[in-house]
């Protein structure tokens, strides 16, 4: 076992270093399949607001209807 576990941190260490070698591609400007996966999670950001204001805007209306049945309560005890 203590073989094992030194053989496959020696693999991750060799590994590590030739990926860190490879040669880079410069200049290359992003692809249209990088554009339609920033895209993607972007409506996914999008379509999640919707629901998030819907429950926002529900939240402050029942935060002020409230106030306002304690007032109308009061108004009638009186």
């Amino acid at each position: 076992m203590k073989n094992t576990m030194r053989a496959i941190g020696w693999m991750l260490v060799l590994g590590a270093s030739v990926a860190y070698a490879a040669p880079g591609s410069e200049g290359e400007s992003v692809g249209w399949l990088g554009y339609l996966f920033a895209g993607f999670f972007a409506v996914v950001i999008v379509t999640q607001l919707v629901p998030a204001a819907i429950l926002f805007f529900g939240m402050l209306k029942g935060v002020f209807s409230a106030r306002e049945k304690v007032d109308a309560t009061e108004a009638q005890g009186e």
